[in-house]
């Protein structure tokens, strides 16, 4: 009888390690995102199966840094997202400093725990040109590139919207050179995405002279359904037939301030274009703000264990219909 139970115990305790080393895989699965590629003018896994960013992305951390934690993102991984922007002002009257380097490595942490991706974003706005802030990203770039080379779920985005008097060739290609190869010194294959002129809009311009001899590069697009319509939608269009690989970091489905009016018409005509060619898409923002571009109503105080009930009516419509 003794013999009996040690033997069950024994294959209790087999069974039990293998369940739990079955979980440890699936967990180390779930960290881990297959690595991503840029074949053609789509995003691709290891497998070569393309693979459509669907995602949201914070406001400033600056000012709504309550929002980047792991609850709150699986909120939205419930709701389909499978990428966190993280909005990392690069203008000092915008919320720049470097201490929320620190914030920006828990929201990291906290997108990698639940098998998201995670944009690291340069947000250009207020500064305009990227050249004017060009030595705070090189150290902000050299940071995250060494700390994170190699993990297979970090893209990064160098110049969010460029604009006034901003030129392709005179200003944001030269910067992104620049920043391309600092990053390539420390992470050889993450998806870098180059911001476009005209608060990135114009990717048609880009299309006539992309960035060359450069691997795993993408070009951002980011429109406001109720201010930018057909003509944006054909800069898109004309880019994409190309070959210019494009993914669409930044939209909403009010007007350009972030504010304003829904337009569900436009924003429909948005998400039947970006299916067709397969174009990743981030919505703004994660935030209460008392703003239509706001994912989460005003009213709705939770941080985290966010509900499709806690969303404003562009959140829902987004989450519906992305």
């Amino acid at each position: 009888m003794k013999k009996k139970i040690i033997l069950f115990s024994v294959f209790t305790a087999v069974i039990l390690s293998a369940a739990l080393g079955v979980r440890a895989a699936v967990s180390q699965a779930a960290a881990n995102p297959s690595p991503l590629r840029v074949k053609g003018t789509r995003i691709v896994n290891a497998s070569g199966k393309t693979v459509t960013l669907k995602g949201v992305s914070t406001h400033g951390i600056a000012w709504y840094p309550q929002y980047v934690n792991k609850s709150c993102f699986q909120s939205f991984k419930k709701m389909g997202a499978n990428t966190v922007r993280l909005a990392f002002y690069s203008d000092d009257a915008a919320g720049y400093s470097k201490s929320l380097y620190k914030k920006v490595e828990e929201g990291i942490q906290a997108a990698t725990d639940l098998g998201m991706y995670v944009v690291i974003d340069w947000h250009i706005l207020s500064d305009g040109n990227p050249k004017t802030n060009q030595k705070k990203a090189k150290d902000f770039f050299t940071h995250f590139s060494k700390k994170y080379a190699g993990q297979t779920n970090i893209l990064y985005e160098i110049c969010n919207e460029p604009n006034g008097n901003v030129t392709w060739e005179k200003d944001i290609k030269p910067y992104a050179s620049k920043m391309i190869s600092l990053i390539r010194k420390y992470d050889k294959k993450a998806i870098i995405i180059v911001g476009t002129p005209t608060w990135s809009q114009d990717v048609d311009i880009v299309a006539q002279n992309p960035i060359k001899n450069q691997k795993n590069i993408m070009y951002a697009l980011h429109f406001y359904a109720a201010t930018h319509k057909d003509w944006i939608r054909h800069k898109l269009k004309k880019a994409n037939q190309s070959g210019l690989p494009i993914l669409v970091t930044e939209f909403s489905i009010c007007d350009a301030s972030g504010n304003g009016a829904l337009d569900t018409k436009e924003a429909g005509k948005w998400m039947k274009l970006l299916k067709k060619y397969k174009i990743g898409r981030i919505a703004w923002n994660i935030s209460n703000k008392n703003e239509t571009s706001a994912l989460i109503k005003s009213s709705c105080q939770k941080t985290g264990n966010i509900k499709k009930s806690d969303l404003s009516k562009s959140g829902k419509w987004i989450m519906k219909n992305w």
